[in-house]
């Protein structure tokens, strides 16, 4: 009896021991991300776009390589600069350049709650070019859900005009390089992913130099350019360490609920310390996509069949 009562209290530790370094790294990392959009909004004050985004990646490459030089050697970098090249542009500077410009017409919440369909655009690209993915009924319902939901963020700035509607739309286009980039790298990545990460970063900022150079700010206050280099180190660089480690230890999949936490700390950090308002529109939008991510990502549907294969009890 004593040998099972500590078997009990062991086994319950390494569970909660699991939850820990599950949960911790979840929120710490969706806190981060969700910041991102106010550190945006602070930096395009004084930064314009492609100069904000540049130093974001400089900043970012900068940790990045960094530390795979330190573990694994340079050499571990280079076989991830082809894919790195795409990845860099797709999945790096545009995105983030349309998110700092579609931030200069919408509040930093809209922006993040418009970027939460990041899912929604790799479920409807899964059903077409990923031979694995089926279409079902509950997968259209929730990217029509997940559709409707971007429709009410982007369509609904009654004091914003076009110009705000355009910019909700900018932040949707870049979900949708997310989302091809993401395709991409599931397909066809051969390196590691801080390697690849490392190699984007840098890549990214070599595409957006040229730009950056043509368009950079005549003087910079304090606060924007704090932005920038936490929104840099941390919110790119470090945040693509914690990431990496949550994957290799959890799965992508467990991770993906990072995008339903995402928008909320973003939310928050928007209505209390930029003091933007806190919209049906916004509410409602993010609700819509929520769902929509749920129904189109297939959890319905996975939790249904394993309920069905788990035998009745008593029978």
């Amino acid at each position: 009896m004593p040998s099972e009562h500590w078997s009990r209290r062991s086994a319950a530790s390494r569970a909660d021991a699991v939850k820990r370094s599950y949960l911790l790294p979840l929120l710490l990392l969706s806190a981060i991300w969700g910041s991102s959009y106010m550190f945006i909004k602070v930096g395009i004050r004084d930064f314009s776009p492609a100069a904000l985004v540049e130093l974001r990646l400089l900043l970012a490459g900068a940790v990045l390589v960094s530390f795979v030089a330190v573990r694994r050697g340079l050499r571990a970098v280079r076989p991830a600069f082809a894919p790195g090249a795409f990845v860099g542009v797709v999945g790096m500077a545009l995105p983030f350049l349309l998110i700092s410009w579609g931030e200069t017409h919408v509040d930093s919440g809209v922006a993040a709650v418009a970027n939460s369909s990041v899912p929604i655009f790799v479920a409807l690209l899964a059903l077409r070019f990923a031979a694995s993915e089926r279409s079902s009924g509950l997968r259209v319902l929730g990217l029509m859900v997940g559709l409707a939901g971007v429709g009410v963020v982007a369509g609904v700035h009654p004091n914003g005009g076009w110009w705000a509607i355009a910019g909700a739309l900018a932040v949707v286009l870049a979900s949708l390089c997310y989302a091809v980039s993401s395709l991409y790298i599931q397909r066809s990545l051969v390196v590691g992913g801080l390697e690849l990460a490392a190699a984007s970063a840098v890549c990214g900022a070599v595409a957006m130099l040229p730009f950056a150079l043509a368009d950079l700010p005549d003087s910079v206050g304090w606060k924007p350019l704090a932005s920038v280099v936490v929104l840099g180190v941390v919110g790119t660089g470090i945040a693509q360490l914690i990431v990496n480690r949550l994957i290799g230890e959890h799965g992508s999949a467990r991770s993906m609920l990072v995008n339903y936490l995402l928008p909320g700390f973003a939310l928050f950090y928007g209505a209390t310390i930029l003091g933007e308002p806190l919209t049906g529109a916004k509410v409602g939008g993010l609700a819509l996509i929520l769902v929509g991510v749920t129904l189109a990502s297939g959890v319905v549907a996975r939790r249904r069949r394993a309920a069905q294969a788990v035998p009745e009890s008593g029978t």
